[in-house]
């Protein structure tokens, strides 16, 4: 990104109280923004035009040589809009969002998530899952296909949530339909340039009539940031622990069996 751009965004937010008032206007991520504010990174047209918009200024004149957007800029009347009351909760997480940074990056695309399922006991769940990035925050998408016995029809479960990320991955989501289930998951980061699989903890609680809260262990698989979203959803679903299609190092990851030395149900690392 180019300095005089970088600079000329600055100079545009010195004119207000503080570089989180501008972030929270804009509803943009705090790391995300500064990776623009420091030239670490370009924005992209859409995200150019926001900024432009929200300054009162035009897209070629953030191009402009920093002395002479500045002699611009000084001429020029500041008209500010009314400062925005952010309420409690919006303050929090957007305190929690800029720890993520932009880190998030590698982790975005497709899982498949493996756990033993809340709702159906002693049957290993396949989902598909999506993380993706919108206005520098990293949101998700997770999908169930459920189908206890051969006879029954097909469902789908929907999830939407919100990661973010300190020394783990902190994951919530709520079902869609009748929004009545919260689920958290905490995975281990990936230290490595290529993500291949995570690991963690589940809390949710069973899909049922018992309604009892429970926790499991779980392993995102990375997939891409494409896949054939028809054929990936079709490998989801419920399988046995003796199934040869899952994986023995992903039964073994995902077992909720606690070792005499343990008191708790720990995640296992990969």
């Amino acid at each position: 990104m180019s300095t005089d751009l970088s600079q000329n965004l600055k100079l545009l937010c010195s004119y207000y109280k503080s570089i989180a008032e501008v972030c929270r206007r804009l509803q943009i991520n705090r790391p995300q923004f500064n990776r623009y504010l420091y030239g670490r990174s370009r924005p992209s047209a859409n995200t150019l035009r926001r900024f432009c918009d929200f300054f009162g200024v035009e897209e070629f004149e953030m191009m402009l040589p920093h002395d002479q957007f500045q002699r611009l800029i000084q001429v020029r009347p500041q008209q500010q809009k009314e400062p925005l009351q952010a309420s409690p909760l919006e303050e929090h997480m957007d305190k929690l969002l800029q720890f993520s940074g932009s880190e998030m990056e590698k982790y975005l695309g497709y899982y498949f998530e493996y756990y033993y399922s809340l709702a159906c006991p002693g049957k290993i769940l396949r989902t598909l899952v999506n993380m993706e990035m919108r206005d520098g925050k990293v949101f998700y998408r997770r999908v169930e296909r459920l189908q206890e016995n051969p006879q029954d029809k097909v469902s789908h479960n929907k999830y939407y949530g919100l990661v973010m990320l300190t020394d783990r991955l902190f994951m919530v989501d709520y079902e869609s339909v009748n929004r009545n289930e919260l689920t958290q998951t905490i995975l281990f980061p990936s230290y490595k340039s290529t993500i291949t699989r995570l690991s963690g903890l589940k809390m949710g609680v069973s899909d049922n009539v018992e309604r009892m809260p429970c926790a499991v262990r779980v392993v995102y698989e990375y997939l891409g940031q494409s896949v054939d979203l028809r054929k990936a959803l079709y490998m989801c679903g419920l399988y046995d622990p003796e199934d040869p299609r899952i994986e023995l190092a992903l039964k073994v990851a995902i077992d909720n069996r606690v070792a005499d030395h343990e008191w708790h149900l720990r995640a296992r690392p990969l």
